[in-house]
């Protein structure tokens, strides 16, 4: 798996202080994306250990949580690392959260292995014509803020 990016802190993708993972590679290519350059799963640098040991790094720097972004964490080329990253992150800091950004929507993605690790998921794609630079964590109406253990959206519209 390749990365566009890391964030050591961010207010803006998740509740909390962050460290944000920019994953490489989407299928969806919604118009209107933030990042079109995270579409191709070749971009970016490659993921290695040593990459994550410094993700884990900064999150025991007083950091709320981790958030993966992309591109798309779901992407099915990243699907298998962003799991066992979220599975590993979740044995470290069993009480800090993990948010994952994704285009597809909850209700297919429910039941794949990488929800038992994760806390928020906001699903859906980016629509141009529902952009809202008004609402919290996402960038179109469409998109849910889905409390992963309840199964239920939270910041409702």
């Amino acid at each position: 798996m390749n990365y566009m990016a890391i964030y050591k802190t961010s207010l803006l993708d998740g509740i909390g202080w962050r460290t944000v993972l920019f994953v490489s590679g989407c299928a969806h290519k919604c118009p209107g994306c933030h990042n079109p350059e995270s579409w191709d799963k070749n971009a970016g640098k490659l993921f290695t250990e040593k990459v994550k040991n410094f993700i884990f790094d900064q999150i025991d720097k007083n950091i709320d949580g981790l958030t993966i972004s992309g591109g798309d964490p779901l992407y099915g080329p990243n699907l298998k690392t962003v799991t066992n990253l979220c599975k590993e992150f979740k044995e470290k800091f069993p009480n800090k959260t993990i948010w994952v950004y994704t285009g597809n929507l909850y209700e297919n993605v429910k039941d794949l292995e990488i929800m038992q690790y994760i806390d928020v998921l906001v699903d859906g794609p980016f629509i141009l014509d529902k952009r809202d630079t008004t609402i919290p964590f996402r960038g179109s109406t469409n998109q849910r803020i889905i409390d992963i253990k309840t199964g239920k959206e939270i910041y409702k519209l």
